[in-house]
C-alpha cells in the first residue's frame, strides 16, 4: 500500500475523492431516475398502442371478418419501423406478425409472454437489440366461437434509448473524471497556499543561528488554523533571543566579575616576585590572594548555585519550617554588624512552611544583608510575616536610598548592582537576589520588590497549598 507523506497530496487526494464520491452518487442516482423515466414513458407508449389494436379489433362498424381488422392493422402501423404485434390465438398458434423483427423465435413459435416473463410485460432482446413488450388478450365482436378473442404482444425496440443512456452514462462518468482531477489542482492549489505559513516557518528556522535570532513570522496573513503554530513559534524565537542575550551578558559579566580578583592576584603576585622579601612580608602577600580567592570561590559557588536552579536540580526538602524562628535567628546572627551601624531588626508575625531549611534561610540572609547594607545609621529593618486563605507572605522592608524605577525591573537580575550609589554600599557580586529568587521559585513562590517614599520592601509569597499556617 502506497502511502502519501506530503500532507498537501493528501489534501489533493482527499478533495478528489469526496468530489469523485459525491459525483459517482449522484450519477447512480440520475441513471436509476432516467431508467426508470425512460420505463414510464415505454410503457406509456406501448399502451397507447395496445389500446389502439383493442379499438381497431374490437371496432363494430367495419367488416367483422379478422383479416380485415388485420389488414387494417397493418396499414395503421405502417412507418412506426420500432414497433411489432403478433396475434396469437386462444389456443396458441400464431395468426399474424407485424415487424417480426422484434420476436424472438420462441414468441414466433407462439410461447406466450407470460411463460418466459412471468407476468404481462417484460424485456428481452433479438440480435443484441433491447426490447420492451406488454401482452393482453382481446375480445372480437361478431366472430365464431374459434375465434372469440386473441392474445396480443406488442414489443418495442429500445435501441434509441440504449444508445442514448450509453452516451449520457460515458458522459457522466468523463465528467466524473474530469471533475476529481479540477478538484484535487484546486485542492492542491488551496493546501499549497494554505500550508503557505509552514513553510515560512521551515525557511525561517533554516536561517536562524545565534546572530539571526531576530526574525519574526507575520501573524496575520495565516489562516486560522496554523496562526497558534505562528504565534507559538514567534514566542519560542522570542524566547530564544531573550536566553541567548542573557547568556550573553551573563558571560560578559563574568568575565567582568573575574577580571578584578584575577588582575589583583597577578598583580600582587608580580609585586611579590620583583624583589626578595621577608617571610612576614609574603604571608600579608598570600592572606590577601587568599581573600581573593575566597571572592573568587563565593562567586563560582554562587553562579554554580543558579546553574543548578535554571536546570530545575536544585534539591528542594519537605521539612517542617518555622518562618519565625529561622528569622530570629538570624537576626541574632546579623546583630553585631546591626549594632555597628546602629540599625534595629525587628520581626513581626509568623508562619510554618513546608521546604529546604538552608535554602529558605540563605533567601532571607541575603534579603537582611541587602537591607543592612543600604539602611542608614539609626534606621530601622522589618521583617514582617503574614499569612491568609491562599498564601503566606515574608516581607523585608528597610529606610534608605530609594531605588529608581528603571532597576526596579532588573534588580533580580544577575550582576545587577544598582546605580554607582548603591552600589559602593558593598563589593557583593550582584548575584545574591538572584539566588534569592531562584530559591523563592523552587518553592513555588515568587518575589517582588517595591521603592517609594524612601521605603524599599521586598516581599516572598509562597503558595498556601505547599505550607501550613502557625502562630
Amino acid at each position: 500500500m502506497i502511502r502519501i507523506r506530503s500532507l498537501t497530496a493528501r489534501l489533493a487526494s482527499l478533495f478528489a475523492a469526496l468530489t469523485a464520491s459525491l459525483l459517482v452518487l449522484a450519477a447512480v442516482l440520475f441513471g436509476r431516475m432516467l431508467d426508470a423515466h425512460f420505463q414510464e414513458l415505454d410503457l406509456h407508449e406501448l399502451n397507447g398502442k395496445l389500446a389502439l389494436i383493442r379499438n381497431t379489433l374490437q371496432d363494430e362498424s367495419g367488416d367483422p371478418a379478422l383479416a380485415e381488422r388485420i389488414q387494417v392493422l397493418e396499414r395503421a402501423f405502417v412507418g412506426h419501423e420500432s414497433v411489432g404485434v403478433l396475434l396469437r390465438a386462444i389456443d396458441g398458434r400464431v395468426v399474424h406478425v407485424i415487424h417480426p423483427e422484434h420476436f424472438t423465435l420462441a414468441q414466433r413459435a407462439g410461447t406466450p409472454l407470460a411463460a418466459t416473463m412471468g407476468d404481462g410485460a417484460g424485456d428481452w432482446s433479438v440480435e443484441g437489440r433491447p426490447h420492451r413488450g406488454v401482452e393482453a388478450r382481446v375480445a372480437l365482436p361478431g366472430a365464431g366461437a374459434g375465434d372469440a378473442a386473441v392474445e396480443v404482444l406488442v414489443a418495442l425496440d429500445l435501441s434509441h434509448h440504449a444508445h442514448f443512456l450509453a452516451s449520457v452514462r460515458s458522459a457522466t462518468w468523463g465528467g466524473v473524471a474530469v471533475a476529481a482531477l479540477v478538484a484535487a489542482l484546486f485542492g492542491w492549489l488551496a493546501a499549497h497556499r494554505g500550508l503557505a505559513p509552514l513553510r515560512r516557518v521551515t525557511e525561517t528556522a533554516r536561517r536562524l543561528s545565534a546572530r539571526q535570532l531576530g526574525e519574526r513570522l507575520a501573524a496575520g496573513d495565516a489562516p486560522l488554523e496554523v496562526r497558534d503554530h505562528v504565534e507559538a513559534f514567534n514566542g519560542m524565537l522570542a524566547r530564544l533571543e531573550a536566553a541567548f542575550q542573557r547568556l550573553a551578558d551573563y558571560s560578559a559579566d563574568i568575565a567582568h566579575e573575574l577580571r578584578t580578583p584575577v588582575s589583583n592576584l597577578m598583580t600582587q603576585t608580580q609585586v611579590a616576585l620583583s624583589r626578595s622579601r621577608t617571610a612576614e612580608e609574603y604571608q600579608d602577600i598570600l592572606a590577601s590572594n587568599l581573600e581573593e580567592y575566597e571572592r573568587i570561590a563565593r562567586m563560582v559557588s554562587d553562579m554554580l548555585f543558579l546553574a543548578k536552579a535554571d536546570g530545575n536540580t536544585l534539591a528542594r526538602g519537605g521539612e517542617s519550617i518555622d518562618l519565625a524562628r529561622e528569622a530570629d535567628a538570624l537576626i541574632d546572627f546579623y546583630e553585631a554588624l546591626a549594632d555597628e551601624r546602629r540599625v534595629r531588626i525587628v520581626r513581626t508575625g509568623g508562619a510554618t512552611v513546608r521546604g529546604d531549611r538552608a535554602m529558605l534561610r540563605r533567601a532571607l540572609s541575603n534579603l537582611i544583608s541587602n537591607a543592612l547594607r543600604h539602611t542608614p545609621a539609626g534606621g530601622e529593618i522589618t521583617i514582617a510575616i503574614e499569612s491568609d486563605d491562599a498564601r503566606i507572605r515574608l516581607v523585608v522592608s528597610n529606610v534608605g536610598d530609594p531605588i529608581p524605577a528603571d532597576q526596579l525591573e532588573r534588580i533580580f537580575d544577575r550582576f545587577h548592582r544598582g546605580n554607582a550609589q548603591r552600589e559602593s554600599h558593598g563589593e557583593g557580586a550582584g548575584l545574591g537576589l538572584a539566588i534569592t529568587r531562584s530559591i523563592v521559585r523552587a518553592h513555588g513562590g515568587e518575589i517582588s520588590a517595591r521603592s517609594s517614599e524612601g521605603i524599599t520592601r521586598f516581599a516572598i509569597a509562597i503558595p498556601r497549598h505547599t505550607s501550613t499556617s502557625a502562630t
